[in-house]
C-alpha cells in the first residue's frame, strides 16, 4: 500500500525554530518545504527596494503581481534558499531592517491574500511542510498534522542573536529581544489572520529541548498520522 502524503502545518511565535523543524521534517519525509515567513520577508524586501508604501499596496494590490517568490534547495549548504524575481535574497531578508518591517507588511490583508493563494497552490498535491503564523488556521485548516511551537522570548532572542552572528550580521541582543516581543504583540493582535493556536494543534514548547529532540518527537507524530491514514 502506498504511503499517504499529508500536509504538516507548523505555526508559532517568531524565532522559535519553526523553519529548522520544518526543514528537518521535509528532509526526513521527502516532502516539499515552504517557508511562509520568508515569503512575507521577500515581499517586504521588494516594497522596501521599490520605495512602495503600505498605503500604496492597499490602494493598488495589483502592485504585488510583480512579485515572484520560489525556493531552491542548495545541495552544498543542505538549505532551502529564497529567491525573489530570480535573485537569491536569503541573506537580505534575514537582516534586522527587514525584521523590523515585516510584521506591519504581514498585517495587510491584501498581502496575506496574495501569499495565501500562492501557498495553497503549492500544497495542492500534499506532501508539504509549511511553517508560519496562520498555516493551520487559515492556509491549511484541513492539515492532517498541526504543530504550534513556542518558547520563552529570552531563549528565542538568544537563538536569533546566535544565528545572525554566525552569518556575520552584527546585531545587539537587546535589539533582537525587543524586536521579538514587538513582533509577538503585532502578530497576536492584528485584525487579519492573527497568530492563534488551532484547536486541533499539538503544542511543542521547545524552551528546554534540543533541535534533535524536537525533530525526533515531531517525526514520530508525523509517522503516526501517516500510518493511521495509509
Amino acid at each position: 500500500m502506498l504511503e499517504k502524503k499529508i500536509i504538516i502545518a507548523i505555526d508559532g511565535h517568531s524565532s522559535c525554530g519553526k523553519g529548522t523543524l520544518a526543514k528537518n521534517l521535509a528532509n526526513e519525509l521527502g516532502y516539499l518545504f515552504i517557508d511562509s515567513g520568508a515569503m512575507y520577508r521577500a515581499v517586504t524586501l521588494y516594497l522596501t527596494r521599490a520605495n512602495i508604501s503600505l498605503d500604496e499596496v492597499q490602494a493598488d494590490p495589483a502592485i504585488l503581481g510583480n512579485i515572484k517568490i520560489n525556493f531552491q534547495y542548495e545541495e552544498e549548504r543542505h538549505y532551502y534558499e529564497t529567491y525573489l524575481n530570480g535573485e537569491n535574497v536569503e541573506n537580505e531578508i534575514r537582516s534586522m531592517e527587514i525584521a523590523r518591517k515585516v510584521s506591519p507588511v504581514s498585517a495587510i490583508a491584501e498581502v496575506r491574500h496574495f501569499l495565501v493563494a500562492q501557498q495553497q497552490q503549492m500544497g495542492e498535491q500534499k506532501g508539504v511542510v509549511m511553517d508560519g503564523r496562520d498555516i493551520g488556521t487559515v492556509v491549511f485548516p484541513e492539515a492532517e498534522l498541526k504543530i504550534f511551537m513556542t518558547a520563552s522570548a529570552e531563549i528565542r532572542a538568544k537563538r536569533r542573536y546566535d544565528e545572525l552572528t554566525a552569518k556575520g550580521i552584527h546585531v545587539n541582543y537587546q535589539e533582537v529581544l525587543h524586536n521579538i516581543k514587538e513582533r509577538d504583540f503585532i502578530d497576536s493582535n492584528r485584525a487579519e489572520s492573527p497568530l492563534i493556536k488551532a484547536e486541533d494543534a499539538i503544542t511543542l514548547d521547545n524552551t528546554s529541548m534540543s533541535k534533535k529532540q524536537q525533530a525526533q518527537l515531531s517525526l514520530s507524530w508525523a509517522r503516526g498520522v501517516i500510518k493511521a491514514l495509509s
